[in-house]
């Protein structure tokens, strides 16, 4: 499994490689840079997880970086000074895979990186905090490329036709699906399986009957 690191504090980039390259099994740094351009040259660029740090340079938030990645359908864990409420759901509006505090550290950042490598679903406590402070309306607020892979794979017979059809990899289909699911749980509306994916669907909105 391979990471990217996108961060502007050396020691931080540095501190991150020395916990991959001690997991069980490590997780390998192929790069790491001050600017997203990091995650999309070089080795970088076929990285299986990007570890994001929002605040680069700057006191706003890299959200249009962050949403380039994402809507590429890159695997993104944002690893951030901020842990507001308000900062945390924006990033899994976006459809990033986990959001942690810099404060949370190896405990949970490594597994989160070996989570998004092979698209398990991981909480961790920012993330988590975030969802059980959540005030909004019950519906999830999915992304709308969340939405597309969903009724897409309503209309499939297979996720492998849902990747050709949106021209992206399985693995990311399966992202998608799983980051959807992680949303009904949080909302209190559970969808382990595809039936119940559809049923929310439709009870929401986002698909009629007779399109599927």
């Amino acid at each position: 499994m391979s990471a990217v690191i996108v961060d502007d504090h050396p020691a931080i980039a540095a501190g991150i490689g020395v916990w991959c390259a001690a997991a069980d099994p490590p997780v390998r740094v192929v790069d790491s840079g001050s600017t997203p351009a990091v995650a999309w040259t070089g080795p970088g660029g076929d990285a299986d997880v990007v570890v994001f740090d929002l605040q680069l340079g700057g006191q706003v938030p890299a959200y249009r970086d962050l949403r380039h990645l994402v809507d590429a359908g890159r695997q993104v864990v944002v690893y951030s000074m901020r842990d507001d409420q308000e900062t945390v759901l924006t990033c899994l509006d976006i459809g990033v895979f986990a959001y942690l505090g810099k404060t949370e550290g190896p405990r949970h950042l490594v597994p989160a990186i070996q989570a998004a490598g092979q698209n398990l679903p991981y909480t961790p406590p920012v993330m988590a905090r975030a969802f059980g402070t959540d005030t909004r309306s019950e519906r999830p607020r999915l992304t709308p490329r969340e939405v597309d892979v969903l009724v897409s794979w309503f209309a499939c017979e297979s996720k492998e036709m849902v990747a050709r059809k949106l021209g992206i990899t399985v693995r990311t289909v399966n992202s998608y699906i799983d980051r959807a699911r992680i949303r009904y749980a949080h909302a209190g509306r559970p969808a382990p399986t595809k039936a119940a994916l559809v049923a929310r669907a439709i009870q929401d909105g986002l698909v009629r009957l007779d399109e599927l």
